[in-house]
């Protein structure tokens, strides 16, 4: 796209509107818009100040006074502090943002953030104050003993002020030593473990004009040796919803526990009217257990709320911690509870929703539902694992294989930016590694031990999730500020060494696997059945030819070929060491065939063979799920690319464990980290490790909006410019919808089987955008709606070119969508269940014995499925196909 030149200067506002003019001569033009200018390089007008004081864990209110003798034009705020901060102004709050500055690298780089308060200053006399909290930087974080204080372990803010007066003139002023701290009534927070607020150490107009801080301890300056002061990348963090409780439960405990309804990131707002001295607690948990309260699977987080009430009626929440629960236990309320009292704050970035889709299957609508929830909250600033036990970190592995699902779900970019950012800060430390958690808090302070970085998946998201992001939104300068770190990354593990015959050098590091896998040969280890150097050796492969394409369409020519030759160079490798010359594989697992299917591994002569070994091997395992966190997010999109959406589905629609379905019949509202997190009499599987707020499994959704829905994008028109839209309808369901707000503007996908058997296809394609439409078991001849667009035969589908419109296409298909109809499509096993359809079966004596081929093929092989194999050609040679399939769609299934 059109990207202007422009000498920008700090701390400016700039307008800007865009006119287009159409093919006809006719034209329109925007409202006019605007962005500001940070301060970019120019230095600071303030110093960072912290309390004189000792002790470093009393939370500080800071304040100052100012005069101003003029009427204010405008004015800002530029200001940080650590561990988190908010501001106030003349006794008011500044902004709707939560938990600033936000999670970073603070070693590598530290965000400030902007703010207008022209409305709230007046002229004469006026006052700033700040209240300082633990957080990311500062407080409990991280795993193990050392997890405390990993940044900085003091309290610390720094602010600047600019104000611009109507008569021209400037002022500006910022934090130094005489400004004053004094404890704040916040006593104690953190991330993990809560916030205890005593309202008895309010100080009544703290941040106002006039208040008599006489009683207040002076400042001092902080020497800050963290990382460069940088403007914003982050998202704001804010309030997004707000829900009203289900219902308030009495537990055979005896407790009072308020049901919010829905697994949700926040924290619960409440009004109360308590005694003086009195303590109202909050305590959080994701489930009940044989009807009581529980939270032992948050671990050491104690997830708690304490409010000290100084007698007066107050509206409360927390300040500088957030909470991931559905149930809520309530003590020490005074009187009757009522649900009136309560809001639960939905907390995450400020992320535009873009994508919806709908289905005729409530569960699977639910399914859909649920990872939109674990994304909304796992989404507060950064893609976290989960949002509620001692953890919240940024895993790369979650990140990188939810990143398909994310973007179709939400407007990414800016957030995908900010984590990415992260992610290069800390290779910049590595040479190049990736850590399996961004930011790196495990390095910091694990000391050895613990594996910190290089894990196959986890770290190769430093290639994925650009890649992802370049596909949906097509901007190459996103793609060019990343591409160092995509390079780094595979440069990396190209000088570690990458020995596919002897497993050595990278592949021989700890890798995570096909984590939490059901098929490993331990039942205690989560790392799955699929070979670990086996996945490291496809994700290289995998990774260096997203960094080939990535140089190739930055016009990197030579880096191109460079990373293409690697790439090939170790798949030659992958083939000669896990292959057969006739294409068997070494292993025999689901995410074995799947990553070599998707990832291109398998050899081109013998594809079919080795996805005729994954049908096999899901036949094996009684059509359901082994896979982990790789092998899951691929599963269905590598059946549906192959030619068998009908073995998605059937996953897909499982109700039994392990099954996506599972979870939602259990009562989930966000995805589990386990397929067996909860088991079938309600009781939680483990409380070591066991979210019930993960979004991974999620990644199903991006089957759903790319073959379900058929909306995908292409790799040689980024950005939805250009898109293949190939609906894969089933007759299980009645319809299913599809919409997604693109870079390019809205797309619309939508099927539906009418009650005749007619498929119905309703598509929007956007203003300058183009549309290939695949139809499935269609016929050009017997389109309605088609007749002026340009249609093409390719075997049983028909191809559409479309431009900018609406269009509602419906037709006849070749073979029957409709439920409860038996035909050629129905696995010859569940036809032989029936009677009548074995009666049939029979009368084509030429058959032979079917039992005995479908037990040596595939018992859910199909007679169409069979007219394509070799093998059996001898025993179907001049059937009467369209006579068997009338026959059988007469019978009621």
């Amino acid at each position: 796209g059109f990207v202007p030149e422009l000498d920008l200067e700090p701390r400016t506002r700039y307008f800007w509107r865009v006119s287009v003019t159409g093919d006809a001569g006719d034209s329109a033009t925007s409202e006019t818009a605007w962005f500001e200018t940070s301060k970019m390089d120019e230095p600071w007008a303030a110093e960072w100040i912290t309390p004189d004081w000792e002790d470093k864990k009393i939370h500080p209110y800071l304040r100052k006074e100012f005069r101003i003798d003029e009427e204010v034009e405008s004015a800002r705020v530029y200001a940080t502090g650590l561990g988190l901060y908010y501001i106030e102004i003349n006794g008011k709050r500044v902004g709707n943002e939560y938990l600033t500055p936000y999670y970073n690298a603070y070693d590598m780089w530290t965000q400030y953030q902007t703010y207008d308060i022209t409305g709230m200053l007046a002229k004469g006399d006026n006052a700033v104050g700040a209240i300082l909290g633990n957080g990311w930087a500062k407080g409990r974080f991280g795993f193990g003993d050392f997890a405390e204080n990993l940044y900085i372990d003091r309290f610390c803010f720094l602010c600047e002020i600019r104000i611009r007066l109507k008569d021209g003139r400037e002022l500006v002023f910022g934090t130094d030593t005489t400004w004053k701290a004094f404890a704040s009534p916040v006593l104690d927070s953190n991330i993990y473990d809560g916030e205890t607020f005593d309202a008895n150490k309010v100080e009544s107009g703290w941040s106002a004009p006039g208040y008599d801080c006489s009683k207040w301890a002076n400042v001092r300056a902080y020497e800050y040796r963290l990382g460069k002061l940088t403007a914003r990348k982050s998202l704001p963090v804010v309030v997004k919803q707000v829900l009203k409780p289900r219902e308030i439960i009495r537990t055979p405990a005896g407790e009072t526990v308020i049901d919010v309804g829905q697994n949700i990131v926040g924290w619960m707002r409440f009004r109360v009217n308590a005694p003086k001295g009195a303590k109202v607690s909050l305590y959080h948990g994701e489930i009940l257990q044989n009807g009581n309260f529980y939270n032992e699977n948050l671990r050491t987080a104690k997830a708690e709320y304490h409010y000290i009430s100084d007698g007066q009626p107050a509206e409360v929440e927390p300040h500088f911690t957030f909470y991931g629960f559905r149930y809520v236990k309530v003590e020490g309320w005074p009187g009757e509870l009522s649900l009136d009292d309560f809001d639960a704050c939905c907390v995450y970035s400020d992320l535009d929703e873009t994508g919806r889709i709908e289905t005729s299957n409530p569960l699977v609508n639910r399914l859909i539902l649920n990872a939109l929830w674990s994304q909304r909250d796992n989404f507060l600033d950064t893609p976290t694992d989960c949002p509620q036990r001692d953890e919240r970190m940024g895993w790369t592995g979650d990140a990188q294989v939810f990143s398909g699902t994310a973007s179709f779900n939400m407007d990414t970019y800016a957030f995908y930016d900010k984590f990415m950012y992260d992610m290069y800060m800390e290779q910049l430390k590595t040479d190049g590694c990736v850590p399996n958690v961004v930011p790196d808090v495990i390095t910091i302070k694990e000391k050895g031990g613990y594996p910190s970085g290089g894990a196959c998946a986890w770290a190769d998201a430093a290639a994925v999730i650009p890649w992802t992001v370049y596909l949906h939104y097509g901007d190459k300068h996103a793609l060019e500020r990343q591409f160092n770190s995509m390079k780094a990354w595979v440069d990396w593990v190209e000088r570690t060494g990458v020995d596919v015959k002897n497993g050595g050098g990278w592949l021989g590091r700890f890798h995570f696997g096909d984590w939490l896998a059901l098929d490993g040969d331990n039942p205690l280890s989560p790392i799955g059945g699929t070979e670990s150097a086996f996945l490291a050796a496809a994700y290289y492969v995998y990774s260096t030819s997203l960094v080939s394409k990535a140089a190739k369409a930055l016009g990197k020519e030579d880096l191109s070929r460079k990373y293409d030759d690697i790439s090939k160079r170790v798949l030659k490798e992958i083939r000669d060491e896990y292959f057969t010359p006739n294409g068997r594989g070494a292993l025999d697992t689901q995410t074995f065939y799947v990553v070599s299917l998707f990832m291109g591994i398998a050899p081109e002569e013998h594809r079919e063979k080795i996805f005729g070994l994954l049908k096999k091997r899901l036949a094996k395992d009684n059509y359901h799920l082994k896979t982990g966190f790789i092998g899951t997010p691929l599963l269905c999109r590598v059946l549906s690319d192959n030619g068998a959406p009908d073995l998605a589905y059937r996953l897909l629609l499982n109700e039994d464990l392990p099954s996506w379905l599972y979870e939602v019949k259990m009562g989930a509202t966000t995805i589990w980290e386990r397929w067996n997190s909860v088991n079938p009499d309600g009781m939680i599987s483990e409380t070591g490790m066991n979210s019930l707020n993960h979004y991974s499994y999620g990644s199903i959704v991006e089957w759903m909006y790319r073959n379900m829905c058929g909306l995908r994008p292409c790799e040689d028109s980024p950005g939805f410019k250009r898109v293949l839209i190939k609906p894969e309808p089933d007759k299980r369901f009645r319809y299913a919808k599809a919409e997604y707000l693109s870079a390019a503007g809205l797309y619309r996908s939508a099927w539906q089987i009418t009650d005749s058997g007619e498929l119905v296809f309703e598509v929007t394609v956007p203003f300058d955008a183009e549309a290939l439409l695949v139809l499935p078991d269609a016929l050009v001849g017997k389109l309605q709606g088609a007749e002026n667009l340009q249609a093409e035969q390719c075997g049983n589908s028909v191809k559409l070119r479309l431009v900018a419109g609406d269009y509602r296409i419906s037709y006849m298909p070749e073979k029957s969508y409709l439920q409860g109809k038996f035909g050629l499509d129905t696995p010859i096993s569940e036809l032989l269940k029936n009677e009548s359809a074995r009666a049939i079966i029979n009368e084509f004596s030429r058959f032979g014995n079917v039992e005995h081929i479908i037990r040596y093929i595939d018992e859910n092989v199909t007679f169409n499925d069979l007219r394509k194999t070799p093998a059996v050609q001898q025993y179907i040679r001049n059937v009467d196909w369209d006579l068997l399939e009338q026959k059988l769609s007469q019978i009621d299934a």
